[in-house]
């Protein structure tokens, strides 16, 4: 019983993690591409953004999440970028997964 309660605290946080790189990939990457903004503000000017803006990483992922889970432009600190693409539109997924998606973000090298 042991050896799977440990087996479960070390996978548990990888599989999260390797959750939200599919996560982002597959969705968010879709517009908000590595090093270019096309259609939408790249993900290196948004990590950017929001890490000046709040300073630490859980600040970070709970203004994102949010944001990202009811988009609209009063909210925005990326107003100039709003303008530009226009108000991203909401994606209907749940808060916990936008936590992760956020979460990856701000810890990834893009």
């Amino acid at each position: 019983m042991k050896k799977l309660i440990l087996t479960l605290l070390i996978f548990v946080p990888v599989f999260a993690q390797d959750n939200a790189s599919l996560l982002f990939s597959g969705n968010c990457e879709t517009c908000h591409r590595v090093g270019k903004s096309i259609s939408a503000p790249s993900i290196n000017l948004i990590k950017k953004r929001y890490k000046e803006a709040f300073l630490n990483k859980k600040e970070f992922i709970k203004y994102m999440s949010e944001w990202v889970y009811k988009p609209n432009i009063e909210g925005s600190i990326m107003l100039e970028q709003v303008k530009k693409y226009e108000l991203m539109p909401h994606l209907h997924y749940d808060k916990k997964t936008l936590e992760d998606i956020a979460s990856y973000i701000y810890d990834t090298e893009f």
